[in-house]
């Protein structure tokens, strides 16, 4: 899913390489040290690791000035300062990539600490101690949400889900039939809440890492408020379900783990039964993403198709 990939050595006289061990302070000893860059990809904008070589100690640095995906069109200088607040809030509440610094004049960077440690994709592929991870993962999500709470604007719910199937090369009986199905689930009163939270909104498996028994969730930069806390159970179950499809060539061996993630969410049986009955709404729309990035779209639409139709 990810790949690093080393593409230059920055020595000291570089202007980034020495704001970057300026900015870092004394979490390095050997101010005059070369600075290895390895390219992360795939991502939204240019994102770099830099590791400062003999100092074991990396910063993960984000461009915002250098989309590489859909979204062209926005202020790099906000989106860069934004992320960099959210992210102050919220190491507050959750582990999340210490925000070191940002610079409007280096591509609108932001620098944050690396987090060593293995994304959750991995144990979705091998299984093992996955369920202990997802155990931490519906733990660490609560608490987000707890900690987070607002008013709940449904209406955000469906301009997003529009906005993402807008994105989508979908035919106009197609997009009709998604639509008369949004119709069906906004009159329902399965998605209703009396409180809305920020919810990180891509807790896909490579946004969540595990450093032995410690979790940090990743990359923030689209996360928002006023949402429904089922939105990221629903991507994190939809990922599930396809990672098991994709990899095991059986999604309903996805199905224990998504019940367990949600028991281990939840706080009674009757909390667990309303987001089970919130949950297919918001997995098609983790699905409807995937789709968007290009992954075995056919079976990814079938599903989404699925996931929508209420069962009443």
């Amino acid at each position: 899913m990810i790949s690093e990939n080393r593409v230059d050595t920055l020595k000291p006289g570089n202007p980034f390489r020495d704001w970057l061990t300026d900015v870092v302070g004394d979490r390095i000893r050997n101010k005059r040290c070369n600075v290895a860059v390895h390219k992360i990809a795939p991502a939204s904008h240019t994102v770099c690791r830099y590791e400062f070589e003999g100092e074991n100690f990396s910063v993960v640095a984000k461009f915002y000035a250098e989309p590489t995906g859909r979204l062209v069109k926005y202020n790099p200088v906000q989106s860069m300062q934004r992320e960099f607040d959210v992210l102050r809030k919220m190491e507050k509440i959750v582990n999340v990539p210490r925000p070191i610094a940002t610079h409007k004049d280096y591509h609108c960077v932001l620098v944050t600490e690396h987090v060593r440690g293995r994304p959750l994709f991995k144990f979705m592929k091998s299984e093992h101690g996955l369920y202990d991870k997802l155990t931490l993962t519906a733990h660490t999500l609560r608490r987000l949400h707890d900690c987070t709470k607002t008013d709940y604007r449904k209406q955000d719910e469906f301009a997003h889900f529009h906005k993402l199937l807008d994105q989508l090369s979908l035919g106009s009986n197609r997009r009709l039939e998604i639509n008369k199905l949004l119709g069906d689930w906004w009159y329902s009163t399965l998605i209703d809440q009396a409180y809305g939270c920020r919810i990180h909104n891509d807790p896909n498996p490579v946004n969540i890492v595990f450093d032995h028994d410690r979790i940090v969730l990743l990359d923030f930069e689209s996360s928002w408020e006023g949402a429904n806390f089922v939105h990221d159970l629903g991507v994190v179950a939809a990922e599930l379900k396809h990672s098991f499809a994709r990899y095991k060539g059986n999604d309903q061996r996805a199905e224990p783990y998504i019940g367990h993630f949600i028991w281990h969410y939840s706080r009674n049986l009757d909390e667990f039964r309303r987001i089970t009955q919130a949950l297919p709404f918001f997995m098609s729309m983790g699905l409807f993403r995937m789709a968007r990035l290009g992954f075995n779209s056919s079976y990814i639409l079938k599903e989404a198709l699925a996931c929508m139709k209420l069962k009443y």
